[in-house]
């Protein structure tokens, strides 16, 4: 084995053990003690819950701040909590409508810290904040912000086929905020071009340039690619030189990256072009960046070394596979 083949094993053992990866895991007992997915009308495992509707889906989601992160970055956190909602209804083809906050402070002037990231989230998006929760006598400081939306036309992640090219697109003007790996392309961006951009997943899911994809979250392109794969039940193989990122940013460390703007999505090979033609006419990444097939392994590919990150089939991340491949008729 030479250094190169070496490097890529190495590599894609580090990945497989990566926290963004790991944490995933903590999906499994909550769906076997809820006791859903397999069979239900509403499939689990998406971005959002999508709701059939006349005309369309009602889409449902809800995330909750890391705790280490709310009180260490506490404007940020309040802003990601409305941004990161607002991506996931747009991973669904959607457009949001509205969020809710449940917010827990020691005082007033605490909860005012995470609330104005909040409010200008909401400024930059025009989603407004219609309601919640508030306690400011809480010995903690926690924040949970839940969103609706509406698609007429869905994008899931369980409609992944075999020979799909892996496309991702991604924002790379912005900042890092370390020690977390976040990458910021909205909080400082006009609000004209991010409200133009957050028109580019309805748009493309409308189009039927495609119909599967996920918001690249917390667990990064690597974590992303495994939840993708688990719930269409097929196998990613991700080609590590064509990834795009942002200068002097090291490989391993944006595969675990969440990157703000960031969508992964199965596309037909006659339509890649189309596609990412959208993106880049908005000074947005767009490039293939790995195959689809039906081996239910993530992979990491290198020139001819294929090294597999994490055997699907052998060990599931969320367990929401088997309500895979459902219809959506209502």
């Amino acid at each position: 084995m030479n250094e190169q083949q070496t490097t890529l094993r190495l590599l894609a053992q580090r990945l497989a053990d990566s926290a963004g990866l790991r944490g995933k895991e903590d999906i499994q007992p909550v769906v076997r003690a809820l006791g859903i997915g397999d069979g239900d009308a509403i499939r689990v495992g998406d971005d959002t819950a999508a709701i059939k509707v006349d005309g369309g889906w009602n889409l449902l989601a809800c995330e909750a701040m890391l705790p280490a992160f709310i009180e260490q970055m506490p404007w940020f956190a309040g802003f990601s909590s409305l941004w990161v909602n607002v991506s996931d209804i747009q991973a669904m083809g959607g457009r949001a409508t509205a969020v809710v906050d449940a917010l827990w402070a020691q005082d007033a002037g605490q909860a005012t810290l995470v609330l104005d990231g909040l409010r200008a989230a909401s400024a930059l998006t025009g989603v407004p904040v219609v309601g919640g929760h508030a306690n400011l006598q809480s010995p903690h400081l926690a924040l949970s912000v839940s969103v609706l939306g509406f698609a007429k036309q869905l994008l899931t992640s369980f409609d992944a086929q075999a020979g799909d090219q892996l496309v991702a697109a991604i924002d790379l003007r912005g900042k890092q905020h370390a020690p977390w790996p976040f990458w910021d392309a909205a909080s400082d961006a006009p609000m004209e071009r991010i409200r133009a951009d957050l028109e580019l997943m309805p748009t493309l899911a409308e189009s039927g340039l495609c119909v599967a994809a996920k918001d690249i979250s917390q667990g990064g392109i690597i974590g992303t690619c495994a939840l993708f794969a688990e719930s269409s039940r097929v196998g990613m193989t991700l080609d590590i030189d064509a990834i795009q990122k942002p200068a002097n940013y090291p490989l391993e460390q944006w595969l675990c990256t969440f990157p703000s703007f960031g969508y992964l999505m199965a596309v037909p090979p006659k339509n890649v072009d189309a596609l990412k033609d959208h993106f880049i006419a908005r000074g947005i990444s767009a490039q293939a960046i790995g195959s689809i097939d039906n081996t239910q392994t993530l992979a990491i590919r290198q020139a001819a070394q294929r090294e597999v990150v994490r055997d699907l089939s052998r060990h599931p991340l969320t367990g929401c596979a088997s309500s895979a491949r459902q219809t959506l008729s209502a």
